[in-house]
């Protein structure tokens, strides 16, 4: 980043500081990809952002399933219950979907899911909605039916370098909006990625593969 100079004898050097340069962050948001998107694993993707910074950023794709989508199997393999406990779970364990949250550390599971759970030192609040725990503990926790209100597993995420993003959203690659609960939490994954786009009032049939800028 270049300094400001300034200039001797200017009302600014007598007293006025320039403001610092302020970074947009898209942590709690959705990211949308573009028509246009190239990267297979990406191409028509809706992204729950969990971290950005300028180190980099770190997100879960909300619309697409895994190859293992069902809930109480996957407890079985982890062995959080035993075989003869799945009669057991509450509905809502059962119900809970499995989805390919992105290329990178497929065979680990990150739960993404309501704020009224927390488990300390595990659970990172992303905004005051949503929040992400990746221990066994949450797992533990939804099949005693004390885990929390809404929640899905994503094994894998989506991850970025510093200033790898927002090179993408530069290129046109990514669009950006607010997270609707709706959008992140429910299960019809066919529509996620119209409905995302229509919530900045952007119809996909009239999308163009590249966007210009204002």
């Amino acid at each position: 980043m270049s300094a400001i100079r300034k200039k001797q004898g200017s009302a600014a050097a007598a007293g006025a500081k320039a403001a610092p340069k302020q970074h947009l962050f898209l942590d709690g948001q959705l990211l949308v990809a573009m028509p246009g998107m190239t990267d297979e694993r990406f191409a028509r993707s809706v992204i729950y952002l969990c971290a950005h910074s300028a180190d980099g950023a770190m997100g879960i794709i909300l619309n697409r399933p895994a190859s293992v989508r069902n809930f109480p199997e996957l407890l079985e393999q982890l062995r959080v219950i035993d075989s003869d406990e799945r009669i057991k779970l509450p509905s809502a364990a059962k119900d809970i979907q499995v989805l390919f949250g992105g290329p990178v550390q497929t065979d680990r599971g990150f739960v993404l899911h309501s704020a009224d759970f927390h488990i300390n030192n595990s659970t990172l609040p992303i905004d005051e909605g949503v929040s992400l725990t990746a221990t066994i503990d949450i797992l533990r926790a939804i099949a005693m039916g004390e885990g929390p209100d809404r929640a899905l597993l994503a094994l894998g995420y989506a991850g970025w370098g510093a200033g790898q993003l927002e090179n993408e959203i530069q290129l046109n690659g990514w669009l950006h909006c607010p997270a609707d609960p709706a959008i992140v939490f429910d299960r019809d994954l066919d529509t996620k990625y119209s409905r995302a786009l229509r919530s900045i009032g952007i119809d996909l049939a009239s999308l163009s593969v590249t966007a210009g800028h204002a």
